[in-house]
């Protein structure tokens, strides 16, 4: 795909880590297909992330990481994106849990998840609840204190990766208030029968039930620093500025290998309507990659306008790559929509992360409202 030079870049001492993933991404993209019908979990790629040390090297130093940068991890997650959604989202939600756990987590639990980070453990977020949209930060969940802690039971929805995963980033409210906790899978867990999404099927978010899991109170995470940045806020953006590529690229391959018409000996590339749709598009996705990388060099800055510019960034690509794909499905016609062709699998993928909190529509209003309050 056509690029232009960016004002935000990979500190040069990080780039091997976006060799290694480029690397790696190239044999993720090989089973993107068969992992789509299947929708199982691609736990070989997962697990391959983790042994490069990429998963341990954002840790803080203080536990042993290298403390990568926002702008490394927002490129790591559009190079996945483009190759594998599925893969992408999965491994963001996993490295955004375990970051928060050990960063807001009382030091001896903060050292134990850090450590299980390295060991190769999988992490999980499991926050949203049936009904609680996009407000999947201020739980319903009320939870009865018990010697030690707190005692759950309820439902969380929409948990990617969570048949996998050894602990939860969760939760619930505590005498009336939001409170966070770090949670280890235990017989208490049990996983309802999956509801199938139709785009990134191979994430497998689904039910996780919680019937009496106890919520030690040594695991009760604080209130975020005024300048920490959470990394699936600040990365969620790429999510689908990879996805948006991975379309640009899906119907460049189509089109320059198509004949424009019975007999031409011209391309469907060289069709004016087919520049003229591409042209718009490929600006489009730009901006919204540039957006998103304002959002990474804010928040490497510490910026408090990060978390704002995350929410205006996740919106703008998110609509993006959904035109995007749209764009790929009237350029490919009939052949576009087969289950062979990459086209259809990256529209139904574009239209997650609309969907996920905060959603477009509740991001417009929020938004707007800055935009008239300003």
């Amino acid at each position: 795909m056509l690029t232009r030079t960016s004002p935000v870049s990979v500190p040069p001492a990080e780039q091997h880590w976006i060799d290694v993933v480029s690397d790696l991404a190239e044999g993720f993209a090989a089973t993107v297909a068969a992992d789509d019908r299947s929708g199982e979990l691609p736990v070989a790629h997962l697990r391959a992330l983790a042994d490069s040390g990429l998963d341990a090297a954002f840790l803080p130093t203080s536990h042993g990481g290298e403390a990568l940068s926002y702008t490394t991890l927002g490129t790591v997650v559009r190079i996945l994106a483009a190759a594998h959604a599925a893969v992408a989202a999965v491994w963001l939600m996993h490295m955004g849990a375990a970051h928060a756990l050990v960063t807001l987590s009382p030091p001896p639990a903060a050292a134990f998840f850090a450590e299980e980070l390295k060991a190769g453990k999988r992490f999980s977020n499991a926050l949203s609840e049936p009904a609680g949209g996009n407000f999947f930060l201020s739980s319903q969940q009320d939870v009865a204190p018990v010697d030690g802690g707190w005692l759950l039971n309820g439902r969380k929805m929409f948990v990617s990766g969570s048949e996998i995963a050894d602990h939860f980033f969760l939760n619930v409210r505590v005498d009336g208030a939001p409170a966070f906790f770090g949670a280890t899978v235990d017989d208490t867990v049990s996983f309802p029968p999956i509801d199938q999404t139709i785009g990134m099927r191979a994430t497998r978010s689904r039910s996780v039930v919680f019937d009496g899991m106890l919520l030690e109170s040594g695991r009760r995470c604080s209130a975020p620093a005024a300048d920490y940045a959470n990394l699936i806020t600040v990365a969620f953006a790429f999510l689908s500025v990879g996805i948006a590529e991975s379309a640009l690229d899906a119907v460049k391959a189509y089109a320059t290998s198509r004949p424009a018409g019975p007999g031409s000996t011209e391309t469907l590339a060289d069709a004016s309507w087919v520049k003229s749709e591409i042209g718009l598009v490929w600006a489009e996705v730009r901006a919204a990659r540039l957006l998103a990388e304002q959002t990474a060099w804010l928040a490497d800055r510490k910026d408090p306008q990060a978390m704002a510019n995350a929410t205006e960034a996740k919106m703008l690509a998110n609509e993006v790559a959904k035109k995007a794909a749209a764009v790929a499905v009237k350029v490919g016609g009939g052949s576009g929509y087969l289950e062979r062709s990459p086209i259809q699998r990256i529209f139904r993928d574009a239209q997650a992360g609309a969907l996920m909190a905060y959603s477009v529509p509740f991001s417009q209003e929020i938004v707007g409202g800055w935009v008239l309050q300003a």
